[in-house]
């Protein structure tokens, strides 16, 4: 059975940036630990602070968080941050994975405000990633940064990413005053669908807005509201548009939200149907060829049997040590008596498979 991770992660460093074109070396980010914060470093991007960057913890600070929530996290950092591609590869064979998709970090939120800023940053990302992708020997597949601003620029680099490793197309389930289910991003839907990329919606938000909402003293659930909801949301606005018939054979992947929430959205999505007069699908998930991102904490039967044994995937979130990650999930779910070995052999193969392409 080859073992295939749909959700890990590279941690970006100022090594990143060397990528910048000449002209674009003025866009550099900076990495900063902004006064009186907690957060740690900050990215400063054209003159404001951006994206996600985790904590740079020790292994024995990893070990004390696997300790305090029983889910494995410790990894080395010169891997998380792909300095050494081989150690990586290393980490992934003691985990007994085959294969990673290697999703951004710093992309959880908006990264700029300019087209011409945004261009650079996300060139200079693809071709970081292009770069590990030949060191790694095939292993390490990727979703690449579409410069959503200026959807000429963001195809152009679709097709530069396909050929250098590139598996899917991410985006986030709002990208600034747009959904993801704009007609905006239609030429990009055309574009993933020519390329056979799938459009992997990781969890984010791209509103500066709706997450200064979020950052609410009063809010104690860290990234649900701001990350997790728009994402789940995100997959009820494709299952219920009519972009499956638009766009009859591109796929999508619903990246780090977990699963225990498919039952829902598709009752929702069956309701609606009946309410509009459409024909309502069995499986609504595969009739509109959307794949979800499962937890060993889900109820897996129970999401089963909604979302079909075809379209369910799982990710560790290596490179992380949030909600979502678990290095050992995927051991965790071979192990399992809940559900039959083939259908774990449809989850950690066939589906992310099919999803990706691979």
């Amino acid at each position: 059975m080859l073992t295939i991770d749909a959700d890990a992660h590279v941690l970006e460093t100022e090594h990143t940036w060397d990528y910048l074109e000449p002209a674009d070396r003025k866009y550099r980010p900076d990495l900063v630990a902004p006064r009186g914060e907690s957060r740690g470093e900050r990215w400063l991007i054209d003159g404001k602070l951006r994206g996600l960057r985790p904590a740079t913890l020790t292994e024995q600070e990893l070990a004390r968080q696997t300790e305090r929530t029983g889910r494995d996290v410790v990894t080395v950092l010169a891997a998380r941050q792909m300095d050494d591609v081989e150690l990586r590869l290393q980490d992934m064979d003691r985990l007994g994975i085959d294969i990673q998709v290697l999703h951004n970090t710093i992309g959880i939120e908006q990264i700029c405000d300019r087209p011409e800023v945004d261009l650079a940053l996300c060139r200079s990302w693809n071709r970081w990633l292009a770069d590990i992708w030949k060191q790694g020997g095939g292993r390490l597949h990727w979703s690449m940064m579409p410069p959503l601003m200026s959807i000429p620029d963001a195809i152009d680099e679709m097709r530069i990413a396909k050929a250098n490793g590139a598996v899917a197309v991410c985006m986030r389930p709002v990208e600034g005053n747009r959904l993801v289910v704009d007609p905006y991003f239609y030429p990009i839907f055309d574009e993933a669908e020519r390329l056979d990329m799938p459009i992997a919606v990781h969890i984010a938000n791209g509103n500066p807005a709706m997450l200064d909402l979020f950052r609410s003293p009063y809010q104690q659930g860290g990234g649900f509201a701001a990350f997790r909801i728009p994402t789940v949301m995100a997959c009820q606005q494709v299952l219920t548009s009519e972009l499956a018939t638009q766009f009859p054979r591109l796929r999508w992947g619903f990246i780090e939200a977990s699963a225990q929430w498919v039952p829902w959205v598709v009752a929702d999505a069956k309701e609606r149907f009946a309410v509009q007069g459409r024909p309502i699908p069995e499986r609504p998930l595969e009739a509109s060829r959307v794949y979800v991102t499962c937890q060993t904490n889900d109820d897996l039967p129970f999401v089963l049997k909604h979302a079909g044994e075809s379209q369910i995937v799982i990710g560790t979130d290596y490179g992380h040590f949030d909600a979502s990650s678990e290095l050992d999930a995927i051991s965790i779910l071979k192990s399992s008596t809940e559900i039959s070995a083939s259908t774990i052999e449809k989850i950690v193969e066939t589906n992310p498979k099919a999803l990706y392409s691979l």
